[in-house]
């Protein structure tokens, strides 16, 4: 597994308002479909609802299972890397929390969580590519 984070997905109670507050921040934003993007330098910090990022990695969305309501990404380039790191994960003592499969938005991903609890996707997304040194820069959505 390469040494990168690609983006920081933060579980939020309200959308709009954390929207709102980054922006009050200078941060500019992307939506799309109730997730809201931001180019933070080579990565991406993204806004989605705390329960959305709970079942999407596989936990549940509870205040006594650890779950901090934060997710981190690591992006690859291939789906059978996918697989490959998950796999190194198990190896050196994760619990995969969803195994990988095909995602809504075309791409590949699974998740697993360290052993203090921190979750990790590991995503192959077409619509992200990555730069020879991992580093991603979000598309333009379409949005003004």
């Amino acid at each position: 597994m390469e040494q990168r984070i690609s983006l920081i997905t933060l579980g939020v109670t309200d959308l709009a308002r954390a929207r709102a507050f980054y922006e009050r921040l200078g941060w500019r934003g992307q939506e799309v479909e109730e997730t809201v993007f931001f180019q933070a330098g080579d990565l991406a910090v993204v806004l989605w609802s705390r329960s959305k990022v709970a079942e999407d990695v596989g936990i549940t969305d509870r205040d006594d299972n650890g779950f901090g309501g934060i997710a981190l990404a690591h992006n690859v380039r291939t789906s059978d890397e996918v697989d490959q790191v998950l796999a190194e994960a198990a190896d050196a003592g994760a619990t995969i929390t969803r195994p990988a499969r095909r995602t809504f938005y075309g791409g590949y991903a699974g998740c697993f969580a360290d052993p203090d609890g921190h979750v990790w996707e590991i995503a192959h997304n077409p619509g992200f590519t990555l730069a020879p040194d991992g580093s991603l820069t979000l598309p333009d959505f379409g949005q003004p």
